[in-house]
């Protein structure tokens, strides 16, 4: 999505986009609200052979296929393991059935993606949910207009949460 792109530059003061996005564009932008709605998980998976899930070391030098490669390069960076990142545009649950990668990065809500092509999580990177983005300089000029729209929208889930 290109939305983080038009809050960073100032052709929109807000925008709603994912967390996965954010973290994935490294946008210069306030993220102001967890909306908590777009439920998704970053994870790492590969062949359910590969299971039980544990120490990802054994996967050195293996090659991820993501279409997020910040977020995959970041995690096994962190980690301390050496991989080399594939980016892909779609259909990354192919890439290790076809012998493009061992593992891959992905986004997943309810896993039956990779069920279907017989994948596994080994480890969650982390969780993921839309957030209320704004423009830097906007969120300082603008505030008297964004400021009650943020308290409202953190109010409004807020109450959700606690209704459940």
């Amino acid at each position: 999505t290109d939305i983080p792109t038009f809050v960073e530059y100032g052709a929109a003061d807000l925008g709603i986009v994912g967390k996965d996005t954010i973290v994935e564009d490294n946008k210069n932008v306030y993220e102001l609200v967890d909306l908590k709605f777009g439920y998704c998980r970053f994870v790492v998976a590969g062949p359910e052979k590969l299971l039980p899930p544990g120490d990802l070391t054994r996967f050195s030098h293996a090659r991820v296929a993501t279409k997020f490669p910040r977020v995959a390069e970041t995690f096994f960076k962190e980690k301390g393991i050496q991989v080399e990142v594939v980016k892909l545009h779609g259909n990354i649950e192919l890439a290790p059935r076809v012998g493009l990668s061992d593992l891959i990065v992905d986004i997943v809500s309810t896993g039956r993606t990779l069920r279907e092509n017989k994948l596994a999580i080994l480890e969650e990177i982390f969780p993921a949910t839309a957030r209320l983005i704004a423009n830097r300089v906007s969120f300082r000029m603008k505030s008297e207009i964004i400021q009650p729209l943020q308290d409202k929208m953190k109010e409004v889930v807020e109450k959700e949460d606690l209704e459940g």
